[in-house]
């Protein structure tokens, strides 16, 4: 069952010196005009609703009137930090239409919805109590996936992008229905890669509404990306199942649609396809993912207990006598990036040999 594959409450971790100078080395640690805690002081809030009249498990926030001015002023200055240069050229044509507050979940977010008032356009960003796991997820998917993400920590607050996407529980009540044979076809490749992405990097908790299907039109057919948004459950659970996304209940109609759309060898084919992908990636930037992984390394993200049951799983699963000798989080993952990285290679070094021969 799924219930024990997640632990109910996974506690926050603090943000060490380490992690703070990675983050400041590449541009995350930069001073915000707001805190988490500043928002905190609401003087009462509404039920918020959504499309079909249920409730959406956020409410919306009001602050006292002598309050308000400057807290609307501080979370534009924001958005103008994470999505510009920072500078207030900007800041007359925004304003704060709505915030939100969540107490569902770990991070028990604000979101915060800013709009242009000059042609209606308007965007969210998430204002949330700084997790070393989150971030640490958040820099991986930012430098493994095939997606960016903008985020922004100033002491005990992150600040992050949203995510733009139909979240997987919503897509599969209201749009799967509608989707075309061969859009199917595309899903199921793209749950496959996504499936073997969150295994490798060690992102677990990947059920329906944690991510979301990003729909691109490329002529007369329809692509498909599947993004991760929520990242709190970054290389913390022991039970090596909970970082593949197939083995939720609420991925089961992916799942399904998988092993009706796709054969045995494509779906190996499509798992190489992005453990390659991920090798290169690592390859390619290195140096951040070295001083990334040093950071974890000197980090406790999980406890021991979790730490012994994860590398047992994973030597069981590879064979790899690395993953025993892994002492936290930090070094599996390292362990982890080594294997694949390893793999490919000789892979590479088989296909060249045999191209000499020839």
């Amino acid at each position: 069952m799924e219930e024990k594959l997640i632990s109910k409450k996974k506690p926050a971790y603090p943000i060490n010196d380490e992690l703070y100078s990675y983050l400041t080395d590449y541009n995350r640690n930069i001073k915000i005009p707001i805190f988490y805690e500043d928002l905190l002081r609401f003087d009462g809030a509404i039920v918020v609703y959504d499309k079909k009249g249920e409730d959406s498990l956020w409410v919306r926030v009001y602050y006292s009137e002598h309050e308000r001015d400057e807290i609307d002023l501080s979370l534009k200055q924001m958005y103008m930090i994470l999505h510009g240069d920072g500078t207030e050229d900007s800041l007359p044509y925004l304003t704060v239409d709505a915030i939100d507050y969540c107490t569902f979940g770990n991070s028990k977010p604000f979101r915060v919805k800013i709009r242009n008032i000059l042609n209606d356009n308007y965007s969210y960003i998430y204002v949330k109590i700084a997790d070393a796991s989150r971030v640490y997820g958040l820099e991986l998917e930012h430098i493994l996936s095939p997606n960016n993400i903008n985020f922004l920590i100033y002491k005990d607050t992150l600040i992050e992008e949203h995510v733009l996407g139909v979240p997987g529980d919503v897509f599969l009540e209201d749009i799967l229905p509608t989707v075309s044979e061969q859009g199917r076809k595309k899903i199921s490749k793209e749950f496959v890669k996504f499936n073997e992405r969150c295994m490798i990097r060690l992102l677990g908790d990947m059920r329906a509404y944690n991510f979301v299907i990003v729909a691109s039109y490329d002529f007369d057919q329809v692509e498909y990306r599947i993004r991760a948004m929520d990242f709190d459950q970054q290389s913390y659970e022991g039970n090596l199942k909970v970082y593949f996304p197939q083995f939720f209940k609420d991925n089961y109609p992916f799942v399904k649609m998988v092993s009706e759309s796709l054969h045995e060898e494509s779906i190996e084919q499509y798992k190489k396809e992005e453990r390659s992908a991920i090798a290169r990636r690592i390859k390619g930037d290195h140096e951040r993912i070295h001083d990334l992984l040093n950071c974890m390394m000197k980090d406790k993200i999980s406890t021991s207990e979790k730490v012994k049951q994860l590398k047992n799983d994973l030597f069981k699963y590879t064979k790899d006598v690395k993953f025993k000798k892994s002492n936290n989080m930090g070094d599996i993952l390292k362990v982890g990036f080594d294997f694949v990285v390893r793999n490919y290679e000789n892979v590479n070094t088989y296909l060249l040999k045999g191209k000499r021969e020839i």
